[in-house]
């Protein structure tokens, strides 16, 4: 949930009702953005349609974003999907996924058409609108929430089909570092794009490393190292992955483990995948600013 920190901002505040001739509670929402400047102008046009606004700009804070939607729920949380739409569609996912909130509404608004489609496909009973209907949809979201909303298998629902090369973020003409990987896994990547190369450390132009984690003692002797050399590169982002629960490989190593210690290390997740039948992944930046 899966990089600007996370912003928080009420836009409007709420009436207090003193009398009999105050104005009715405007419902809270919260609006989830990839972009502050365009959040700001569109939480803006919310709040005179009505609503209290909470933004949230999402980058690489997913785990923070879903902590305060549960122990806040909004009456409807709306989704920007004209930037990075499947980043939109897995906050959708994890929404539905949790027990605490799938009963949010969910209102994802424009974005590129294919794209919206194969969010539809996960979230067939979301509401999909464009801005200018966006105020009239959430309303009428909030006032006929759906009793029985479709919950997906998975927070990886929305990836059966995509080719792994497409899930791990491979581009043409790109060179990925692997780390550890298990025999026969460059197989399982074909086919690839055009003009992949492979190599087994991280260099400046690695654009993409995977480095497979077989137990706690080997994250905790290596992180140092391999978050250095990701901080150092141009541009490269870097998947940790660990063995599954269910996998003939699994060991003591899981994906809060991961996370925690990738933290400390200077790096943050920003999206999760199923790699295979025995990997999940966990993909990392470093962390920009102080």
């Amino acid at each position: 949930m899966a990089s600007v920190p996370s912003v928080l901002k009420i836009f409007s505040e709420m009436p207090k009702r003193d009398d009999k001739s105050a104005k009715p509670t405007s419902p809270a929402v919260t609006l989830i953005c990839w972009n502050a400047a365009e959040g700001r102008e569109r939480a803006g046009w919310l709040q005179k349609q009505g609503f209290k606004v909470i933004l949230e700009v999402e980058s690489r804070q997913g785990p923070a974003i879903l902590r305060r939607l549960r122990e806040n729920p909004p009456a409807a949380l709306i989704i920007d999907l004209s930037r990075l739409p499947m980043q939109g569609r897995d906050v959708g996912l994890a929404i539905r996924t949790g027990r605490q909130t799938r009963q949010i509404p969910l209102v994802f608004v424009d974005g590129e058409p294919s794209k919206v489609e194969r969010v539809r496909q996960t979230l067939p009973d979301a509401v999909y609108t464009t801005w200018s209907g966006a105020g009239a949809a959430s309303k009428r979201a909030i006032a006929q929430p759906n009793p029985d909303p479709v919950v997906p298998s998975s927070n990886l629902a929305g990836y059966s089909g995509t080719p792994l090369p497409t899930k791990l973020g491979i581009k043409p003409d790109s060179s990925i570092a692997l780390l550890g990987e298990p025999e026969g896994f460059v197989e399982i990547l074909d086919p690839l794009p055009a003009g992949v190369e492979f190599t087994h450390r991280i260099v400046s132009a690695t654009a993409i490393a995977l480095w497979f984690v077989r137990s706690a003692a080997e994250l905790a002797s290596r992180l140092d190292s391999v978050a250095a050399q990701v901080t150092a590169a141009k541009s490269c982002r870097l998947w940790i992955a660990w063995p599954k629960r269910t996998s003939r490989l699994a060991g003591d190593v899981n994906e809060n483990l991961i996370r925690t210690t990738a933290l400390a290390a200077g790096l943050v997740d920003y999206k999760v995948a199923a790699i295979d039948a025995d990997w999940s992944g966990l993909l990392f930046a470093p962390r920009k600013g102080p």
